[in-house]
């Protein structure tokens, strides 16, 4: 099968600049994350062991670096926003370490390392989740917004809902339910939009609150994020039947064996082809609304749409 995941229309030569950028934040959000978190020597160990092993396993750093690029859409800085782009990579990091569970997901292979319950057993497994999750409201709490708009304990209210049964979770127990069925393109979208699009959505739309958007500016954002979102889960569904292990990191095919409910099985893979295309042409439209500052959401929306991983 072809690894490439398709010769898109609207791809461009992305610029070194936006390659540059997402490796300066990552280095950002590396350091950051390293003085919130407990030092593994810390007792319990073995537990903060384990949350430091799967934090810090090289993990791609999106949803804070969206994040950060939310902020940096309203202003020049981002240090308003870095107590809640470290928040959601905790809570995105709980939701893989329980997604991986063999009663979950079931997958070995995390960013080419071994999951964590493999490493450290299940029952660890469980707790470094919920360790992680309420670590990230310990650190979202830090937030030092740059006006009064958006007062902590809103931001903490998105983030918290946005992990919780209407969104994350329920995105995950609803594709639990669909695994082997034959669902519509609606209810496909119902658990993408939950599972994936809405912490990415609440990514970048804490860092624009933290940076004190306007209206306008927030819900463009919104917009875009959730154009985004939906096409960050398609690509990651066509990935998996396009891509090896070895590339992903993680169990290739592995959505297909399980009869996920993802598009290139319910929809096909042409079909999410264009899927893909449609959802990230949303995202640069909202983006082209914001002007000139939404410039930088537009390149990382062009930069996600040709990632091999």
């Amino acid at each position: 099968m072809n690894s490439s995941i398709v010769s898109f229309s609207l791809i461009v030569n992305m610029p070194m600049e936006i390659e540059n950028y997402i490796f300066q934040q990552q280095q950002v959000v590396e350091s950051a994350l390293r003085k919130f978190v407990t030092e593994k020597s810390k007792k319990p160990r073995i537990l903060h062991e384990a949350i430091d092993y799967c934090l810090f396993s090289g993990g791609k750093r999106l949803r804070p670096i969206l994040c950060l690029a939310g902020a940096h859409t309203v202003c020049l800085k981002s240090d308003c926003a870095l107590p809640l782009a470290c928040a959601v990579e905790c809570i995105h990091t709980y939701s893989l370490v329980h997604d991986d569970l063999p009663s979950m997901d079931n997958d070995d292979f995390r960013r080419g390392k071994p999951s964590l319950h493999k490493i450290y057993g299940e029952a660890l497994a469980i707790l470094t989740g919920d360790a992680l999750l309420a670590l990230a409201f310990e650190i979202a709490s830090l937030c030092s917004p740059v006006g009064k708009n958006y007062p902590v304990s809103q931001m903490i209210w998105e983030l918290a809902r946005t992990a919780g049964s209407r969104a994350l979770v329920g995105g995950q127990a609803a594709d639990l339910e669909a695994e082997g069925k034959e669902i519509g393109l609606n209810q496909l979208r119902y658990i993408h939009c939950r599972k994936t699009a809405a912490l990415i959505t609440t990514s970048l739309r804490l860092g624009a609150m933290a940076a004190d958007a306007d209206k306008k500016t927030l819900n463009l954002i919104t917009r875009y994020g959730r154009s985004l979102g939906l096409a960050f889960q398609i690509i990651d569904d066509i990935l998996d039947v396009t891509q090896t292990t070895e590339v992903l990191g993680k169990s290739a095919g592995k959505d297909q064996k399980a009869q996920k409910a993802t598009y290139p099985r319910i929809m096909g893979l042409e079909y999410s082809k264009k899927a893909a295309e449609f959802y990230t042409q949303k995202a640069l439209c909202y983006a082209s609304m914001l002007g000139e500052k939404g410039k930088l959401l537009s390149d990382l929306a062009n930069f996600l749409l040709t990632r091999k991983k």
